[in-house]
């Protein structure tokens, strides 16, 4: 997890599945772009000082959306510095109404606190980055108040969830609406004009092969609207990896009585697998046994994803 200069002083973070990468303007006044899970703060708070970037001088945070891996450390180092933050005009909704479940806090179960969003962004909007201008095109699609950041002149785009190299990002239709792959379709074609060298994304390592990557994303998004069983397989694989890591394993035992007690478990089954709850629990995880994705010892469940 090192940390590489994209442009002078401007840095970028690859972390794993459970946090976003993260972005870092080093300078008296230091720019942060998304922060992680709160669980891993102390390893965010370690990277991001590694760069000689001292949080508690931090003048703005810029999130992308306001999923729990995105904002993790957002109160806590809004606390210690007073600063701003900047999110797309429907997450500051969110954050002033204290809805904790338009941004799947509450619906999966998650971890993640209120902050104070100071800076509402809307479509086409410009935030400086340090010296450097990015423009804001608002995303919709995986989340509702997702944008992506755009700088021109370096022709390079931090694209948050909105597009990743080999995969779309988790579709839930049950808090973001019926529409929201129609959604996702129409971000990636605002997104096809840009003139990209390179992308960095939200989760995985950057990449130049960027119309290579919005074709894949919308034929992926074209299938799961023809093949609506493949979108709740793709959400169940995901969310049910991305909880082991929340809590770094699970008493086999009692995994599934776990899942059923959540808000998304259930109804993903009722809406995809017409309530087959067991049945499609058990092929779950004899699929990711089989493939090592998880693996069991002493009564526990562990993924090999890394976090």
């Amino acid at each position: 997890m090192s940390a590489v200069e994209i442009m002078k002083d401007l840095f970028f973070i690859e972390r794993g599945y459970l946090n976003s990468n993260h972005f870092v303007y080093r300078s008296e006044q230091p720019v942060l772009i998304d922060t992680g899970y709160i669980s891993d703060f102390a390893i965010t708070e370690q990277l991001i000082e590694d760069i000689g970037v001292k949080l508690a001088q931090t003048r703005l945070i810029i999130n992308t959306h306001t999923h729990c891996d995105h904002i993790g450390g957002n109160s806590i180092i809004q606390d210690r510095s007073g600063c701003d933050i900047a999110l797309h005009k429907v997450g500051k909704y969110f954050m002033d109404t204290g809805d904790d479940w338009s941004p799947w806090w509450r619906y999966f179960g998650q971890e993640a606190g209120f902050f104070a969003c100071t800076i509402a962004l809307d479509d086409g909007d410009l935030i400086p980055v340090g010296p450097y201008e990015f423009q804001v095109l608002h995303t919709p699609g995986h989340a509702s108040d997702g944008i992506v950041l755009y700088n021109r002149k370096e022709k390079v785009l931090i694209s948050g969830d909105a597009l990743w190299e080999d995969d779309i990002p988790t579709i839930t239709m049950r808090v973001e609406g019926s529409t929201c792959l129609l959604d996702l379709l129409s971000s990636l074609e605002k997104l096809e004009p840009l003139d990209v060298e390179i992308v960095y994304p939200g989760h995985g390592r950057p990449f130049t092969n960027f119309k290579e990557a919005l074709a894949k994303s919308k034929a992926k998004a074209r299938d799961f609207l023809n093949h609506k069983e493949k979108t709740g397989d793709s959400l169940l694989k995901k969310i049910i990896i991305y909880t082991m890591l929340m809590h770094r394993e699970m008493d086999e035992e009692s995994f599934f009585d776990h899942l059923m007690g959540t808000y998304w478990f259930k109804e993903t089954i009722d809406f995809f697998f017409k309530s087959e709850y067991r049945q499609t629990y058990e092929e779950v995880m004899r699929n990711f046994l089989r493939r090592d994705i998880v693996r069991r010892k002493d009564g526990k469940l562990f993924t090999t994803v890394e976090p």
